[in-house]
């Protein structure tokens, strides 16, 4: 059974900085992918950055572009845990941050047809 933990949120001032933490439990996926996506009140989710697990692509990831050259996505597989570090933070990057893992076979990783969803962890930036 897979788990997704995410920790790592809280409240800072605009251009400070975070870093997420996804614990992972029960998912070995290699030529696979996780990711991190975000939603705020009354929006949709929004795909984050995204990263290839293992195989020949192992490594490469995707970002948005409202969150490139600020945030930086990373995989630690001695401790099976994702990262998300989040740098010149602004308020509209306000939201909750969930972390997915797994998708179909057919799809790539930067899509939202992820199996696995942490609870998500909240992040709050003030002006």
């Amino acid at each position: 059974q897979v788990q997704l933990v995410e920790s790592g949120g809280g409240s800072v001032q605009a251009g400070g900085s975070l870093r997420l933490s996804c614990a992972a439990s029960g998912f070995t996926g290699s030529n696979n992918c996780m990711g991190w996506f975000r939603q705020a009140p009354g929006q949709e989710r929004e795909r984050v950055a995204t990263i290839v697990i293992g195989g020949s692509g192992g490594g490469r990831t995707h970002y948005a572009d409202s969150v490139k050259g600020r945030f930086t996505i990373s995989q630690d597989n001695a401790k099976n845990t994702l990262y998300l570090q989040m740098n010149s933070l602004k308020t509209e990057d306000t939201a909750m941050y969930y972390c997915a893992a797994d998708v179909p076979w057919y799809e790539v990783c930067w899509s939202n047809d992820y199996n696995y969803w942490g609870q998500g962890t909240q992040v709050t930036v003030s002006s």
